[in-house]
């Protein structure tokens, strides 16, 4: 980027225009996942959607490669593009509820916790993910899942409308009654159709969940995995629960004598009757006694935020996933042969249900393509140490690789990792594709927001 240009657009734009000669630059550029490393020639922070249509149109009339940071948490980093141009929504970073209708609109650089927060205070909230700090724009428009995803459904399923900046700098809304096609394509398609600004959502009641952890020696996890592949699919949709393989952290809930040690464990959302709750994970010694058992009610928001301090910003990240409609013996052989081999203490596997009220969407309501998926599953090898980033992608890799047979062969389009070929994203909307392929034709026909796990145009008949 050429001096005019840069100085052009700080006369333009109401937010900072970054270069990578200002004191600031490196500290704006620090996303969630260390492992990325890019340069852009300027992070722009907008202030509000005028912002976002001038630096659109800066972008595209001088010919640079553009890339859309909301939260930041973007496994691949696509929040970063090499000497191209970070439009950074993070300065947009509001949430505001109509407790009457049960709605509530959020700033397209809000996370999770803004909108968890806002709406809790009315005793309600939407599915969305399982870590506050997570960017609502990324996790909505790649489909959301989460603790209340059997109940309520997907994020992307809760989506009452979104307001867009497309590629030719224009603002339109889409919801079911305006640009109906593009609300169709944002509602799974990722950041593919342009910049959205904001979100409008639909809100249920949800206060105070119960909540449990239980976890068991890792030499169980054969054992309990064949109990929670029956147990979960048949119990009630005010139950959830996420499988995990995990090193135990040091601290609480967990008692000492356990911190450290390779486990296997579930942990549970329960938005039923709360006086219900210990009677309804009473099944947990079904497969055997666990090594410990927690349970206890819970604002919802303080679920969400369990998990940020184990998992800061700044370490290191590799990650897959894939879908399941079947937890089989062979992949839970592969389960246990990678659990037992975790290379670092806070490296994972985590089984997400998706099924419940997500599976009774249509299959072709929106643009997320598998419906018919029970879980969402991601391999994340984690270290802060970048001397072990090698370690963590092989691992990753190879565990990826021997589970992807007994996979439904694409997977959740927020859990793609670095380097995944353009195959995989057509194995993500499998026969959706095409029509996404049409709606970026007509919203974006040159392709100017590729960084992303790209549906490239369809081409003109």
């Amino acid at each position: 980027m050429d001096g005019r240009t840069l100085e052009a657009m700080r006369t333009a734009l109401r937010g900072p225009v970054i270069a990578p000669q200002d004191p600031e630059y490196h500290q704006s550029r620090k996303i969630y996942n260390a492992m990325i490393d890019r340069r852009p020639a300027a992070m722009v922070r907008c202030a509000d959607a005028a912002d976002v249509m001038a630096a659109v149109d800066f972008i595209r009339d001088n010919g640079l490669e553009v890339a859309v940071r909301g939260g930041g948490h973007s496994g691949p980093g696509l929040g970063l593009v090499e000497d191209g141009v970070t439009i950074d929504l993070s300065p947009m970073r509001w949430a505001r509820v109509d407790p009457t209708a049960k709605a509530a609109r959020v700033g397209g650089g809000s996370q999770l916790g803004d909108l968890d927060h806002a709406a809790h205070g009315f005793g309600l909230a939407t599915p969305s993910g399982i870590m506050s700090t997570t960017g609502v724009g990324g996790l909505t428009l790649g489909g959301g899942h989460g603790h209340l995803t059997r109940k309520y459904g997907l994020t992307a399923d809760n989506l009452l409308a979104a307001d867009v900046v497309l590629a030719d700098g224009s603002f339109v809304t889409a919801s079911e009654t305006e640009n109906p096609d593009l609300f169709w394509g944002l509602r799974g398609g990722g950041g593919n159709f342009g910049i959205v600004t904001s979100f409008s959502f639909r809100l249920h009641p949800v206060d105070t969940v119960g909540v449990g952890i239980t976890v068991w020696p890792v030499d169980s996890t054969r054992e309990v995995l064949r109990w929670y592949r029956d147990f979960l699919p048949q119990a009630a949709d005010d139950l959830s629960g996420f499988f995990a393989t995990l090193t135990v952290p040091p601290g609480p809930p967990f008692p000492e004598e356990i911190h450290g040690h390779k486990m296997c464990g579930v942990v549970w959302c329960w938005t039923g009757d709360r006086a219900r709750l210990d009677e309804t994970l009473a099944v947990v010694n079904e497969p055997g006694p666990p090594a410990f058992h927690f349970t206890a009610p819970m604002p919802y928001p303080a679920l969400q935020t369990m998990f940020d301090e184990l998992f800061p910003t700044g370490l290191q990240w590799y990650w897959r996933g894939h879908f399941f409609d079947r937890i089989t013996d062979e992949a839970i052989d592969v389960h246990v042969k990678y659990a037992e081999n975790l290379p670092t203490d806070l490296s994972m596997t985590h089984l997400y249900p998706v099924d419940g009220a997500a599976s009774r969407v249509g299959p072709d309501d929106t643009a997320w393509s598998y419906r018919d998926a029970v879980w969402s599953g991601v391999i994340a090898g984690i270290d802060p140490d970048p001397a072990n980033a090698e370690t963590l992608k092989q691992w990753c890799v190879d565990y990826w690789q021997e589970l992807h047979p007994h996979s439904m062969g694409g997977g959740y389009v927020n859990f793609m990792g670095v380097g995944e070929r353009q195959d995989r994203v057509r194995a993500t909307y499998r026969h959706h594709y095409d029509r996404l392929a049409g709606v970026k034709r007509a919203y974006d026909p040159h392709n100017f927001f590729h960084v992303n796990q790209n549906i490239e145009p369809a081409e003109q008949l």
